[in-house]
């Protein structure tokens, strides 16, 4: 018998990957959405890269109600996303800003879309913010752009009438550098020390999924790393 039910949008990514691995390790039914199933989960939700913002909603929605029939779960956790650099003047700017709107945002807003129907009361939403974005990202805008629209529909969700289950917590991690293997390809000059570990992610949202510790319902949580040591900065 599970301990609870989770979906992990974008599962199988690094960050993804790890959290599904945790909460398998602690006995809860885990399901995946994202491009690609994940083997380790008990149900992946394949969405095509291809379909539009709609399209990949109701495939997600579908996919959800045959998965669980009238059951409801104990939290929705998005990691999906990815980066892409340029200022105004790049080349690829505008089709970068596309595709970085397209991993978080639309991802994000069908998230809330699910929890609205398939969240337990008192359940838990995170949805994938960056710390970056609190402040102007000229180097890479896109980014930037599409995590400010993260935070803002945290926010919202974490007010009355926002449409989640009573007793919901709405939270958005904002993490610095996570230490994927990706981020040590590309930038294996860095300081390791100051990068945030997947597994102090997928503890905190194990630890928040089962109601300990979580914060506000609407709060953006910096996760600030130093000397290998994880900081809660909490607004």
């Amino acid at each position: 018998m599970s301990t609870g039910k989770v979906i992990i949008y974008g599962g199988r990514g690094a960050l993804g990957a790890a959290v599904v691995k945790h909460f398998k390790a602690n006995n809860f039914w885990v399901a995946t959405i994202d491009l690609a199933a994940n083997d380790d989960a008990d149900k992946s939700i394949v969405v095509s890269k291809d379909d539009n913002w709609s399209t990949q909603a109701t495939a997600v929605i579908s996919g959800l109600e045959a998965a669980l029939g009238s059951d409801k779960v104990d939290a929705f956790i998005n990691v999906a996303g990815g980066w892409a650099g340029g200022n105004a003047a790049s080349k690829e700017f505008l089709k970068n800003c596309e595709l970085m709107w397209s991993q978080s945002v639309w991802s994000s807003t069908i998230t809330a879309q699910a929890a609205a129907r398939f969240l337990k009361e008192g359940g838990l939403v995170s949805l994938p913010g960056a710390q970056p974005a609190l402040g102007g990202t000229p180097g890479m805008i896109g980014y930037g752009l599409a995590k400010a629209a993260v935070h803002q529909l945290t926010k919202s969700l974490g007010q009355d009438k926002s449409g989640l289950p009573a007793g919901a917590t709405a939270v958005a991690i904002l993490p610095v550098t996570l230490d994927t293997p990706m981020n040590r390809k590309w930038m294996a000059g860095a300081d390791f020390s100051t990068w945030t570990s997947l597994e102090f992610v997928a503890e905190l949202f194990h630890k928040w999924t089962a109601g300990k510790d979580r914060p506000p319902s609407g709060s953006l949580v910096q996760l600030i790393t130093k000397e290998n040591k994880t900081e809660l900065v909490v607004e």
